[in-house]
């Protein structure tokens, strides 16, 4: 189980870590020091986790594939604000950066998603296999 926990948080932290990496190198009006690159990533994923885990565990009970997808990108906006307020060396300028920081970002937080949970039913496949063997 916490080999599971790391490779989760682990994904996670890469994703937002990717994300904000390609957006600041894609992007004109977003630049980040690299002082601020482990900064804007932790805490990015800190709210990140915290604006989703209030919306899909407190607002809304059972949401739908589309409802969880859009508040995927809601919470991203909302993390994506933070870091820019919190970080002094993250600087977003203009909407347009915004909205195309976020998709990229969802982008890649949605891939490591993904990969995370692809490592992790691999693992799982490899231990059966094992207890099966034995």
């Amino acid at each position: 189980m916490l080999v599971r926990w790391a490779i989760r948080i682990g994904m996670g932290l890469a994703g937002a870590a990717a994300g904000i990496l390609v957006s600041a190198a894609v992007l004109g009006g977003l630049s980040i020091t690299a002082s601020a690159i482990i900064e804007a990533t932790v805490v990015f994923w800190l709210v990140h986790i915290g604006v989703q885990f209030l919306a899909l565990r407190i607002l809304i009970r059972q949401p739908s594939v589309a409802t969880a997808g859009l508040l995927a990108i809601a919470s991203t906006v909302v993390s994506l604000i933070v870091v820019t307020l919190v970080i002094p060396g993250l600087h977003v300028h203009g909407l347009n950066t915004y909205l195309f920081a976020t998709l990229i970002i969802w982008a890649t937080t949605a891939v490591a998603d993904f990969i995370g949970r692809r490592m992790i039913r691999d693992r799982r496949l490899d231990r059966r296999e094992e207890r099966r063997s034995r």
